[in-house]
């Protein structure tokens, strides 16, 4: 589980909200240094929330000061009400600063000037303090809205051309996302791809035959080439 945990840390996308060209440049650097997917930044609210929504990245990295009339902390309430995980970084440390932003919810505060090892080490801590209690949620956006989506209560994820539906115990999820893209965010403990088109739940899982699966009453492809990776999961559990 340590060694998923650490991968998946390796992967995380990263948004970045900053108003100075200067510093977006050597964050952008830093982080890909360090391992990490920069997939965007803006400089102000805007254009952040829209980019946010579209990306569903794992974290984001918020500056305070931003352009245009909203900032950072603005920004940080709507994260919050997405459940989206977000770290300031900021040089704003007075009191009224403060004040505002223990409305929010961040994950940490990272003052500038930072260095590239302070910039690893409190994104490292931040996330790992966040995987504590929310390692088996997801986030996927589905009609417009964001879903904080318990992992135990999905069933399987099935391809639809470049989408996925993502189908849980009562609900089924259309997400804008191909099948990998999708399946990465999954714990892998808990699931395993049957098919080209198919992860399942291997909890979920009631019995399995030459070709297929069963979840319920529900048949899912079992191919040839999956097939051990399938039984040897299963014996494990």
């Amino acid at each position: 589980m340590l060694n998923n945990k650490l991968s998946y840390l390796k992967s995380l996308n990263i948004y970045l909200v900053e108003d100075e060209p200067l510093i977006v440049a050597t964050i952008t650097t830093t982080l890909i240094n360090q391992g990490f997917n920069v997939i965007g930044n803006s400089d102000e609210y805007e254009e952040a929330l829209i980019a946010i929504d579209k990306s569903l990245p794992n974290l984001v990295l918020l500056d305070i000061h931003l352009e245009g009339v909203k900032d950072g902390i603005d920004l940080a309430k709507q994260l919050d009400e997405r459940n989206i995980p977000y770290l300031y970084l900021t040089s704003q440390t007075d009191p009224h600063t403060i004040t505002r932003v223990k409305e929010t919810q961040p994950l940490g505060f990272i003052v500038k000037p930072f260095t590239e090892a302070g910039l690893r080490s409190n994104i490292e801590l931040a996330w790992h303090n966040f995987s504590l209690t929310n390692e088996d949620f997801i986030l996927l956006k589905s009609k417009g809205r964001i879903h904080k989506i318990n992992q135990a209560s999905i069933k399987y994820l099935k391809a639809f051309d470049n989408y996925c539906y993502v189908i849980t115990a009562s609900e089924k999820y259309l997400v804008p996302h191909t099948l990998k893209k999708t399946s990465e965010l999954l714990n892998l403990n808990n699931f395993v791809q049957t098919h080209r088109s198919y992860w399942v739940n291997l909890k979920k899982i009631d019995s399995v035959s030459t070709s297929s699966i069963y979840i319920n009453k529900e048949e899912i492809p079992l191919s040839t080439s999956h097939k051990v990776a399938v039984l040897t999961k299963l014996n494990s559990l």
